[in-house]
């Protein structure tokens, strides 16, 4: 597939579409049939709790996501992903109008940010980060068949990019499944380069039946991050009601 062509087709609609092919190429990877792949996306939430039925703590977080969690949030993701297209759709727009340079999708999952961003002329490189060998196994092959696997390269945490500085942080639905978020802030700033941007959000909450037990939520940590977020980073505004957040290191 001719690489020019391939911006067109990883933009907001294309994703909007098909989640840029997020199913075939699930089914493909998991070497399921696209019938055994849509029975089993609906329950993919409730599967993932139930690998870790008891009380989610700091010292688990790191073990869970590299070893336990498999292909199973493969399919939690894919399934919110497809769920929540439009507003995940403004989340791409919101970062095609601020990625340039050497970008940095920390936690980047199924790869959705990671693959459009690859995409941009204004993209030199992504830098894909993920605990989770499956899900970075999952996004190298989707970026091969997607065309964009020569602006793309895995990685399994922040240290194993080496010493570049990043233009562009994009950190989403990450940072609530963190042990110590301020000291992830704090790496982001340590790497970030002049005039970048970095997209962010967070979700700091169990939810009220415990719906979400793989999240933080202890008061200390929340105002220890919200100091760090403050001190290091200056809020730019954006237009879209998301609750990802745009800042410039201070």
């Amino acid at each position: 597939m001719p690489r020019l062509s391939m911006q067109q087709q990883l933009d907001v609609s294309r994703f909007l579409e098909d989640g840029f092919a997020v199913r075939r190429h699930l089914a493909s990877y998991l070497q399921l049939s696209m019938e055994a792949l849509n029975s089993r996306m609906p329950s993919s939430t409730e599967d993932l709790a139930d690998l870790h039925p008891g009380a989610f703590r700091a010292e688990d977080a790191t073990s869970f996501y590299e070893d336990t969690v498999g292909t199973g949030h493969l399919l939690e993701l894919a399934a919110w992903h497809l769920s929540s297209a439009d507003y995940i759709a403004d989340t791409l727009r919101l970062q095609e109008s601020v990625a340039r340079g050497q970008l940095l999708d920390f936690g980047g999952g199924i790869g959705t940010h990671a693959l459009a961003a690859a995409a941009l002329p204004v993209v030199e490189h992504v830098w894909f980060v993920d605990l989770n060998p499956q899900n970075r196994a999952f996004v190298e092959k989707r970026a091969t068949a997607l065309g964009v696997n020569h602006k793309l390269s895995v990685h399994r945490d922040l240290n194993d990019t080496g010493t570049v500085r990043f233009d562009t942080v994009v950190c989403l639905d990450v940072l609530e499944h963190l042990p110590d978020p301020s000291a992830q802030l704090h790496a982001f700033h340590n790497r970030m380069a002049h005039g970048s941007t970095a997209l962010l959000n967070w979700y700091f909450f169990k939810g009220h039946q415990g719906e979400y037990p793989f999240h933080f939520d202890d008061p200390q940590l929340v105002e220890t991050f919200f100091r760090s977020l403050q001190s290091h980073f200056l809020e730019r505004f954006h237009p879209f009601l998301i609750t990802t957040r745009t800042y410039q290191p201070i």
